[in-house]
């Protein structure tokens, strides 16, 4: 409960940041109904493979992959800064989760 809250607030408050990046600042074009409506089909059948196999996945990461995809599909131009953006993220997110996520442990459990 507590982690969908938390998810729909921040998306509640940062949608309109996360449309603009996605939507307009991935391509040199803005997205296209067709290309919004394919990257979020092929986000939607990733997201259950990755549920069905019990893998984690982000869902940022993969929708943005698709629009990325249906940019590249289209030959409608990529934004370079904005995909190294985004390659940073998928690099730097899993050893910085993890990094978190073993510091927040150890200190809770020599707190308590």
């Amino acid at each position: 409960m507590a982690v969908a809250l938390a998810l729909g607030l921040g998306t509640l408050v940062g949608w309109r940041r996360i449309v603009v990046t996605v939507g307009e600042k991935i391509g040199k074009t803005h997205l296209s109904y067709a290309q919004g409506a394919s990257a979020e089909l092929v986000a939607a059948a990733t997201i259950f493979a990755a549920d069905h196999m019990g893998l984690p996945v982000s869902t940022t990461h993969v929708l943005s992959s698709g629009v990325a995809g249906t940019m590249a599909a289209n030959k409608s131009g990529l934004q370079k800064a904005t995909l190294r953006n985004l390659l940073l993220a998928w690099i730097l997110t899993l050893p910085a989760s993890i990094t978190l996520a073993a510091g927040l442990f150890w200190l809770l459990r020599h707190i308590f």
